[in-house]
């Protein structure tokens, strides 16, 4: 009989913290920052560091007991962009399951891998860290999930070993990002050094955090193929959703298939590095995907439309995780309390040396990744404040933009308030506590390693390229 770890519902989970957040709004003293349009983007506001304030007595907001619940009604329609991502790409990539098309490669990939498993994994690290590390992927890996989940299956590993192919290569690449314009550009403009200056000493360190991540997924699979009750999901139930292919003849038209598939993500991320395409061209793109895929496998429209349809269903429980995540970040928003959280971590650096400030800004970015989970979001927020905070403590700026780097992507691949990363996990099954528990430990390691680069680029960093 499997082992049953203790494992916690994400959703119970997530749901748990939204109540917390409502009751920290009832302690923590409501406050606000002064915000401006930012200049290179006047439709964004940056906050005026310098100009903290508590909310005067009449201006202060008591949620009510029950504004929770409108919190996550708000945090549905807050990620809905999210959700309809999910739910169409849950839908398409049905459809292409039916063409027969991902079953054949999926085969094909594990009768020429399942003995060597470093290499699927070594090959995700690489192209999904590239992905996040230039352009600031992480939407666009969602439809991957069910297809890699059911390739590490197959391989005789686990959804937690399928979780860390994908969302650690994820956290690294947006970490140490040289060109990604969701978290990078804006740090480095708001703190007025070149934009993607010390790219390529950036490319150094995400090396060196990939081998790292590699050293702790790599072995972790090999104990769950040595000894499947090993498995942190060994009670989970993986006989539906994840079947092995019936069908394992690869074909002409399969192949044409997939290449309509990878071309269609090809041309997407051209369009959000030459256009700034999101999520709306990203649905359109599937959409074409799909239709084209049915096409070639020459699927009636209605096999189409009930296949589609029993898709999107499959992708209720990863949507609705999703929008209650949002939830959190919703409430602490309608408290008041956020600027007042990020203030008062910000505070106790005040002062410090440089080396312990530097280290210090790495801390406070990972408290605040917590609080506000979008790197665009968090850059606006905070780097207003760490910036003239760095020139206070003589800390170089690069080296601010380098802790906000870290401190956002990093812990991006933990932390419950990251609806992508939560919905993912519902996705492929894997419950949150068990996610963690695998993360755990190579957060610490990432985090060491981290604060070592830190220090390391307050004092070589202009020898190295980083200013």
């Amino acid at each position: 009989m499997p082992k049953r770890g203790f494992n916690i519902d994400s959703l119970v989970l997530i749901f748990s913290f939204i109540v917390v957040a409502q009751l920290l709004s009832y302690v923590v003293t409501q406050g606000t920052f002064d915000r401006e349009p930012f200049q290179n983007d006047p439709n964004r506001m940056v906050v005026v560091a310098g100009t903290f304030e508590a909310v005067a007595a009449e201006d202060e907001v008591r949620l009510p007991a029950w504004h929770f619940l409108i919190g996550i009604t708000k945090g549905l329609a807050g990620a809905q962009d999210i959700i309809f991502l999910i739910f169409i790409v849950g839908g398409v990539i049905e459809v292409i399951r039916r063409t027969g098309a991902i079953d054949a490669a999926l085969h094909r990939s594990v009768e020429r891998l399942g003995h060597s498993p470093w290499i699927l994994i070594l090959g995700c690290f690489l192209m999904f860290g590239a992905g996040s590390f230039t352009i600031g992927m992480g939407e666009e890996y969602m439809p991957l999930i069910p297809i890699i989940v059911t390739m590490c299956l197959a391989m005789r590993m686990d959804g937690v070993v399928a979780m860390g192919m994908v969302w650690i290569p994820y956290g690294i690449g947006w970490g140490c990002a040289g060109f990604n314009p969701f978290n990078v550009v804006i740090a480095q403009s708001i703190a007025g050094v070149p934009l993607t200056s010390g790219a390529g000493f950036r490319f150094v360190m995400m090396l060196a955090f990939l081998a790292l991540g590699f050293h702790h997924l790599y072995r972790y699979a090999r104990k769950v193929q040595a000894d499947p009750s090993a498995s942190l999901v060994s009670d989970v139930d993986y006989s539906t959703g994840f079947e092995a292919p019936e069908d394992t003849r690869f074909t002409g038209q399969h192949v044409a298939i997939l290449l309509v598939f990878l071309g269609g993500l090809a041309f997407f991320v051209w369009g959000a590095q030459k256009h700034h395409w999101f999520v709306t061209e990203l649905n359109t793109i599937f959409f074409g995907i799909g239709i084209v895929a049915a096409l070639i496998a020459r699927l009636s429209p209605s096999e189409v439309s009930q296949t589609f349809l029993e898709g999107a269903a499959k992708m209720a429980a990863p949507a609705l995780i999703v929008g209650f995540a949002r939830a959190i970040a919703v409430v602490l928003e309608d408290g008041q309390i956020i600027d007042s959280v990020v203030h008062s971590i910000a505070g106790v650096l005040d002062g410090l040396p440089p080396d312990v400030s530097a280290v210090g800004m790495l801390i406070v970015q990972s408290l605040c990744n917590f609080f506000i989970p979008s790197g665009t979001g968090q850059a606006f927020v905070t780097m207003p404040i760490m910036s003239p905070l760095a020139t206070l403590t003589d800390v170089p700026q690069q080296t601010a933009v380098l802790a906000f780097q870290f401190g956002d992507g990093f812990t991006n691949m933990i932390v419950p308030t990251n609806a992508l990363v939560v919905g993912a996990l519902a996705l492929g099954k894997v419950p949150y506590t068990a996610w963690f528990r695998f993360m755990a430990p190579l957060m610490l390691k990432i985090l060491v390693l981290a604060a070592a680069f830190i220090v390391f680029s307050v004092h070589y960093g202009d020898k190295v390229g980083l200013y």
